[in-house]
C-alpha cells in the first residue's frame, strides 16, 4: 500500500489510535487496570474496534487513484469512532437490559450505521468480493424462514432486531473470531511488526543464505527458507511473497532458474508462511478459540504438516538443479553463518521468549507482548538495529495498518458467522451434508476442498476458515474426524488459491517481478506446491502426524513415514531419482503410488511402498556411476 495520501498529522493520528489500542489490550490482559481503565469484556472489544475502525478509512482509501483523504474519509472515520466509543460506553446496559434484542433509537440507529461503515472497511480492506459475501449472508436472517430449501429454512428476524443483533449481541461482530483478536491475536500480530521493523526478516534471509547459499541450487533453497522464516512473521502469502521475492527471484534467475520456475518457487514457498508455526496465520488463532484449546497445540499439531509442505518443495528444487546442473552461489554473495547469528541472536531470543510463555508459562495474550518488549530493548541498545525516531513512527503506522486491516476482516466475518447462528442453518447444515453423504467421509473432503477453494478466490483465509469452521468443520468431527485434524485441513485447502489457477495471487505477484507468463507461473507453482493437496488427506485419515494427536510412539513412526513418504513423491513430482538421475513417466508413477502408501494407517502399505521404492531406486542404480562422484560438493 503507499502511503502517500497519508500527510504527517495523518500519520500522529494513526499512531495514537494504535498505541490507545495496544494500551487497552495490555491493560486488559496483563489485569494492570491503568488508571483505573477497566472495561468489562464487551466494552473491551468495542473500544478496540474503536482504536483500529477508523484507521481503515484513512490507510485505505475509496478508490485506489485516491493519493489524498477525502472528505467523505473523515466523516467514515469520526462517525466510526463516535458510534463505537458510545457503544461501548453503554456496555453494561446492552448486557443488563438486553440491547441485542430491544434497544431505545439511538444504539439501534447506530447498529444501523456501523453495519454499513464495516462494510465499507472491509469492502477497502478485503476486498469487493467479500465485502458483497458478507452484505448478502448479513441480510439472510431476513428470509432465512421463507428459503425454498429445508436445511437453509431458519429463523426469521425483523431489520432492526439483526442490526442489533449483529452490533451488540456476542454472537455475530463480536463473536467468537472477534474475541479472540483481543484476546490472543492482537499481540502475535505487534510481534510480527517489531520483528520485521527492526531487522528480523533480514536477518533469517541472511541466515538462510549462509547456510544453504552455496549449495545445489542455492539460491532457490534460501528462498525456500527463507519465506518460510519470513511467513511465520508476516502471516501473509502476498506480502511475503512480494518483499522476499524481489530479494530471491533476480537471484534464481542468475544462477540458472527458468523466469517462471524461479517466480513458482518464491510463490510456493510464500504460500507456506500461513500454516507455519510459531506464528501462523490469524486463522490458527481463531481456531484455538473455536477448539477451546491452547494456542501452542494447534502449532504443534501444525508443525510437521508444515516441515512437510516445505520438505516437498526443497527436494523438488534440488532435483530440478540436478538435472539443470545448476551450482550455488559464489562463495563472495555468502554471509558467514557466525557473524549473522551473532549479530541477530536475539531474534531467535524473542520467539524462544515467547515460546517459552506460551507452552510452559501458558500465557498466550502475554507471550507476544514480552517478547516485543525484549526484542525491542535489545533492538535499541544495540547500535546496528536501532531505530531513530522516523523509523519508530513508521513502525506504528505499519502496526496500525496490519491490525485494522485484520480487525476489520474478522469483525466483517463475524456478519456471516451472526447470520448463519442467529438462524440456526450452520447446524442444520453441517447436519444435512453428514446425510447427504451418507457418512462418506471422503465425499465431505472433496465438497470441503472445493468450497475453500472456490471460496478463497475471493476471500482471506482467515474469512474462509470462520465461514467453514462453523458449516464444514462440525460435519468432519461428526463422522469421527480427529477435530483439530478437520480444522487444519480447512484452512489447509483456503490457502491453495493463492497459487492455483484462475486467481493465484502469489503466483501473479511473483511472476510480475520475474518477467514471467502469470499463468505459467501459477501451474509450475500448483506442481511444486502439490503437497498442500496431498497432506490435509493424510491428516484426517492419519492423525498421528499431528504432534500431540496419537500416541507418541504411532507418531514417532507416522512422521518418519511421512518424510519418507514426501520425499519419494517429490522425487516422482520432479522426474529425478537422487543418486538415480532422471527417470520416466511409469517410475515417476510408481513412485508417487509408493509415496501415497506411506500415509496409509494399515502397515502393510508402508511396507509395500518401501519395498517399491527400493526396488525401483536399486533398478535404476544398478551399473550406474556414483552420484556423489558427478556432484561432488553439490550434494542435498
Amino acid at each position: 500500500m503507499n502511503n502517500t495520501r497519508l500527510t504527517s498529522f495523518w500519520k500522529i493520528v494513526i499512531v495514537l489510535c494504535t498505541l490507545v489500542g495496544i494500551f487497552l489490550s495490555v491493560n486488559m490482559l496483563f489485569y494492570l487496570e491503568l488508571f483505573g481503565i477497566n472495561p468489562i469484556q464487551n466494552a473491551y472489544l468495542i473500544f478496540l474496534l474503536a482504536c483500529f475502525l477508523p484507521i481503515a478509512f484513512i490507510f485505505f482509501p475509496a478508490k485506489k487513484k485516491h493519493t489524498s483523504v477525502k472528505w467523505y474519509d473523515i466523516i467514515c472515520f469520526a462517525l466510526a469512532i463516535l458510534i463505537t466509543i458510545y457503544i461501548g460506553m453503554n456496555g453494561e446496559r446492552i448486557i443488563i437490559e438486553g440491547w441485542d434484542w430491544e434497544a431505545p433509537f439511538v444504539p439501534t440507529a447506530f447498529s444501523i450505521l456501523l453495519w454499513a461503515l464495516l462494510l465499507e472497511a472491509l469492502r477497502r480492506t478485503g476486498g469487493l468480493v467479500l465485502s458483497i459475501i458478507c452484505l448478502v449472508i448479513s441480510l439472510y436472517p431476513l428470509v432465512a424462514s421463507f428459503m425454498p430449501v429445508g436445511f437453509l429454512q431458519g429463523q426469521s428476524y425483523d431489520f432492526l432486531t439483526l442490526a442489533r443483533n449483529h452490533i451488540m449481541s456476542a454472537n455475530s461482530v463480536f463473536g467468537i473470531a472477534y474475541t479472540t483478536i483481543g484476546n490472543l491475536l492482537l499481540g502475535f500480530l505487534v510481534f510480527g511488526v517489531v520483528i520485521t521493523r527492526t531487522g528480523g526478516g533480514d536477518f533469517f534471509f541472511n541466515l538462510a543464505l549462509s547456510i544453504f547459499g552455496r549449495t545445489r541450487g542455492g539460491s532457490a533453497k534460501v528462498a525456500v527458507v527463507g519465506s518460510a522464516f519470513f511467513g511465520m512473521l508476516s502471516g501473509s502469502a502476498v506480502s511475503n511473497a512480494v518483499t522476499i521475492g524481489a530479494m530471491t527471484i533476480p537471484a534464481m534467475k542468475k544462477t540458472g532458474y527458468k523466469p517462471h520456475y524461479a517466480a513458482a518457487i518464491e510463490a510456493t514457498a510464500s504460500t507456506g508462511g500461513t500454516i507455519t508455526p510459531p506464528i501462523m496465520g490469524s486463522a490458527a488463532f481463531i481456531m484455538a478459540s473455536f477448539l477451546a484449546v491452547p494456542y501452542y497445540q494447534i502449532a504443534l499439531a501444525a508443525a510437521v504438516p508444515a516441515f512437510l509442505y516445505y520438505w516437498g518443495l526443497y527436494i523438488q528444487i534440488d532435483g530440478y538443479a540436478a538435472k539443470n546442473n545448476l551450482k550455488g552461489m559464489p562463495k563472495s554473495e555468502i554471509p558467514s553463518f557466525w557473524k549473522t547469528l551473532k549479530e541477530g541472536w536475539f531474534y531467535i531470543f524473542a520467539i524462544l521468549i515467547m515460546i517459552f510463555f506460551l507452552a510452559v508459562l501458558n500465557s498466550e495474550g502475554q507471550a507476544p507482548y514480552y517478547a516485543s518488549a525484549v526484542l525491542l530493548i535489545i533492538a535499541m541498545i544495540k547500535k546496528k538495529t536501532r531505530l531513530s525516531k522516523k523509523q519508530v513512527l513508521d513502525m506504528f503506522v505499519d502496526m496500525g495498518k496490519v491490525l485494522a486491516d485484520i480487525v476489520v476482516i474478522i469483525a466483517g466475518v463475524g456478519f456471516i458467522v451472526g447470520a448463519l447462528s442467529a438462524t440456526g442453518v450452520s447446524f442444520s447444515f453441517s447436519r444435512e451434508l453428514v446425510a447427504a453423504a451418507g457418512d462418506n467421509t471422503f465425499l465431505i473432503l472433496i465438497g470441503g476442498a472445493l468450497t475453500c477453494f472456490i471460496l478463497g478466490m475471493g476471500m482471506t483465509v482467515s474469512a474462509v476458515y470462520v465461514f467453514l469452521a462453523i458449516i464444514m468443520a462440525p460435519a468432519l468431527v461428526a463422522v469421527g474426524i480427529d477435530p483439530i485434524a478437520a480444522h487444519l485441513y480447512v484452512v489447509y485447502w483456503a490457502t491453495v488459491s493463492y497459487i492455483t489457477p484462475p486467481v493465484a495471487l502469489a503466483a501473479f505477484a511473483t511472476a510480475s517481478i520475474a518477467g514471467a507468463s502469470p499463468m505459467k507461473t501459477a501451474f509450475q507453482s500448483v506442481q511444486l506446491g502439490s503437497v498442500k493437496f496431498i497432506v490435509p488427506f493424510f491428516m484426517i485419515y492419519n492423525p498421528a502426524i499431528l504432534i500431540g494427536r496419537g500416541e507418541l510412539w504411532d507418531t514417532v513412526i507416522s512422521i518418519v513415514l511421512s518424510i519418507i513418504g514426501i520425499t519419494v513423491i517429490a522425487f516422482a513430482l520432479e522426474g529425478y531419482l537422487l543418486g538415480a538421475g532422471i527417470i520416466n513417466a511409469t517410475e515417476r508413477t510408481i513412485l508417487f503410488i509408493a509415496g501415497l502408501f506411506m500415509f496409509v494407517p494399515l502397515w502393510y502399505f508402508p511396507v509395500a511402498g518401501l519395498i517399491l521404492s527400493l526396488l525401483l531406486y536399486f533398478y535404476k542404480t544398478k551399473g550406474s556411476k556414483n552420484y556423489f562422484n558427478q556432484d561432488k560438493g553439490q550434494e542435498v
